[in-house]
């Protein structure tokens, strides 16, 4: 069994040695720098071709998951104009080669599972010849493409700890001067050998890299999930708006007109804004959950409407008993006139019963008026408690929430909201970020602050934000307009919530050129076909849209 490399021809000069290490040392260098782990394992393979000057190659993986298989991960013949895996987008269609049987024994025929159960570079001069190996499948392959495989070479590559992650393998080298198929020389495995250690420190790094990557992500995942579990509003959020986000930011990256034609994104200023736009609503996780989640005026742990129903009740039952008391030794025409002004009573009582029932939606604006009558009517009865004290209608806490103007919301309630911001931005600047992420804090807490100044929570103007902060705010505020979702409110249609968007650019709220372009580019309707319900989904007029087009 041949496993020797032949020894080197005289054409190996000192020259081309040195050439050869130059090559390797800039291949190292080349290695260190690639980020895209399909293109990294592509230049793994090409540079040993290189180096070796062989005809072909395979590179094969063991994955995490399945230590006791090599998988084919990229496969180039120059000669047959054959290149699988990685970016090329074609599928190898060979099976993986299994280390063991199915019965545990090592499978030491094949060459590269030989490799990786010994731990050792292989050499063969030529298969055909070769008695040690079973080369039936390269031969079939040979068969069938009119090729020559002859001469091998198969070397471990092995990470920081010595544990074997991958195999090249290379197949055919050439002699430089004549392009004759020949035998792999020491030179050859000893450089392939140097590289293969430099290719496997290169693969472990972005491996890990990747592995941190994924750690993080799912982290994030799980925090938004912990938010979901709170409320399945905000959890919808925070997967929308990071799909809106990035929609609105490539259509910037695109644009080659206006004040943004120069904003442009690399694929780790994609990857840091989408980091932001997950995280943008951590902070929530310490929001509680019945302000979150309030979905009428009167709701705490539960909605306090009940309380006064039971209210209307008391009364109701109070006034039955005086008027039987009323009754009794009354004549029967006082008993006629007090059943009808029994009946106007209760009627009346019924009309304020709803009215304040309308009140506690707060699903629209409240009408000039009506705060006055929840007064009047807070003040207008009196009931009994439990201790038999007699006490107003409604308390000072129901009147406040029952005359909110806008929203389910209180002043106070407000704040608590309003606050998660705050606490974003302190759990987010709080983390050691690497130099490709420093930017997540800004771009995740100023979704709220508004063009003019007068957003949250640190007042910043147009000019103090950055891009990225700005896109985020006119994703949240979309996705808040049309979700469906929320306990306060149905989804606007994109008339309305455009409508809407169209007067906060006029007012000074979102950013006037991210408006345009979120218009003009339809954005609103690449994110309709995914998230909204088809009745909010009518038909725009772009002429109408308040604020477009810019003046």
């Amino acid at each position: 069994m041949d496993r020797t490399a032949s020894q080197d021809p005289g054409q190996n000069s000192n020259s081309d040695l040195l050439r050869r290490l130059e090559e390797l040392n800039e291949i190292g260098i080349s290695l260190s720098r690639e980020k895209s782990l399909e293109r990294l394992l592509e230049s793994i393979l090409v540079a040993a071709k290189k180096i070796t000057n062989a005809d072909g190659g395979t590179l094969y993986r063991r994955h995490a998951a399945d230590r006791d298989t090599l998988h084919f991960e990229i496969l180039r013949t120059d000669s047959l104009g054959i290149a699988m895996g990685g970016t090329t987008g074609t599928q190898i269609p060979f099976a993986p080669v299994p280390l063991r049987d199915a019965n545990g024994r090592e499978n030491t025929t094949m060459v590269a599972a030989y490799s990786v159960l010994k731990d050792c570079t292989v050499a063969v001069a030529d298969a055909y010849e070769e008695k040690g190996f079973d080369f039936s499948g390269t031969k079939a392959f040979d068969s069938r493409t009119g090729y020559r495989s002859k001469s091998f070479l198969t070397v471990p590559m092995k990470d920081h700890e010595g544990e074997i992650i991958g195999v090249l393998q290379l197949i055919n080298a050439k002699d430089r001067a004549t392009g004759e198929i020949i035998p792999f020389t020491e030179t050859d495995e000893r450089l392939a050998e140097s590289l293969a250690s430099q290719a496997a420190v290169a693969l472990t790094n972005r491996l890990l890299i990747l592995q941190l990557e994924s750690l993080f992500e799912s982290f994030i995942k799980l925090l938004n999930q912990a938010i979901d579990e709170k409320s399945a509003y905000t959890g919808g959020h925070c997967h929308r708006v990071p799909i809106l986000t990035m929609l609105l930011a490539e259509a910037v990256n695109q644009t080659e007109s206006g004040p943004l034609a120069g904003w442009k994104m690399t694929d780790p200023d994609r990857y840091e804004l989408q980091i932001a736009a997950l995280l943008h609503d951590c902070g929530k996780v310490t929001t509680p959950v019945h302000v979150v989640d309030k979905a009428t005026k009167l709701q705490t742990i539960f909605d306090r409407i009940e309380l006064i129903e039971t209210r209307f009740e008391v009364i109701k039952r109070d006034a039955e008993i005086e008027l039987l008391r009323a009754k009794a030794g009354a004549t029967d025409a006082d008993q006629v006139r007090l059943e009808a002004g029994h009946r106007t009573f209760l009627r009346g009582l019924e009309e304020e019963r709803w009215f304040l029932r309308y009140c506690n939606v707060g699903s629209e604006a409240m009408k000039p008026g009506d705060r006055e009558r929840v007064l009047a009517i807070a003040g207008k009865y009196r009931w009994k408690n439990w201790r038999g004290e007699e006490i107003g209608f409604l308390t000072a806490d129901e009147i406040e929430n029952l005359t909110i103007p806008f929203g389910t919301l209180t002043t106070a309630e407000r704040r608590v909201i309003n606050h998660h911001v705050e606490v974003s931005i302190k759990m987010l600047e709080a983390l050691p970020w690497p130099r490709h992420l420093k930017n997540v804090p800004e771009f995740a807490g100023g979704h709220h602050e508004r063009m003019d100044g007068k957003g949250y929570p640190r007042g910043l103007t147009r000019d103090e934000m950055s891009v990225q902060a700005r896109i985020m705010g006119i994703a949240d505020i979309f996705e808040a307009l049309t979700a469906k979702d929320r306990p306060y409110k149905a989804g606007k249609t994109l008339t309305e919530s455009l409508h809407i968007l169209g007067l906060m650019k006029l007012n000074g709220h979102v950013d006037p050129d991210l408006f345009d372009i979120f218009i003009r580019e339809r954005i609103y309707l690449r994110y309709a076909g995914q998230f909204m319900d088809p009745k909010q989904v009518d038909e725009v007029d772009v002429t109408k849209i308040p604020g477009y087009p810019g003046d």
